[in-house]
C-alpha cells in the first residue's frame, strides 16, 4: 500500500480537485485512483475531516445522459414523489422522516384549514 500525499485544508497544489471540483468542470475521476487528501483539522481531539484528491489531467469528460438514463432518472424522481399511502404524485420529494405526504402524514389538520 503506497502512501498518499497529505495536504492541509486550501493548501493543495494546483493539479488536483475533489470529485465536486472535477463535476463542476464537467470532468469524473474516471477510473483513477486517488492521488492525494487533504485534511481539515478539527477541535477536542477529534479526528479530521478528510477530502479525496484526483489528478486533474487524467480525469475524462462526464458521460452525456443518454435517453434510457433520462427515463431511468424520471422513474426513480417519480417513485420519490409518490406518496406510499394514498399513491399519488405530490408534486415534491416525500420527506423520509414522514414517509408519507403531508396530507396522509397530519390529516387531523389538512381537515381544520
Amino acid at each position: 500500500m503506497s502512501l498518499l500525499p497529505v495536504f492541509r485544508w486550501h493548501l493543495a497544489p494546483d493539479g488536483y480537485a475533489t470529485r465536486r471540483q472535477l463535476r463542476a468542470r464537467d470532468l469524473r475521476p474516471g477510473g483513477q485512483d486517488i492521488a492525494a487528501q487533504l485534511e481539515r483539522p478539527r477541535r477536542r481531539g477529534r479526528p479530521p475531516l478528510v477530502a479525496y484528491l484526483y489528478r486533474i489531467e487524467l480525469a475524462k469528460p462526464v458521460r452525456p445522459m443518454t435517453p434510457g438514463r433520462w427515463r431511468a432518472h424520471d422513474a426513480m424522481m417519480r417513485a420519490r414523489r409518490t406518496c406510499p399511502e394514498c399513491r399519488r404524485d405530490a408534486g415534491y420529494v416525500i420527506p423520509p422522516t414522514l414517509g408519507t405526504c403531508v396530507t396522509c402524514a397530519y390529516p387531523e389538520e389538512q381537515r381544520a384549514a
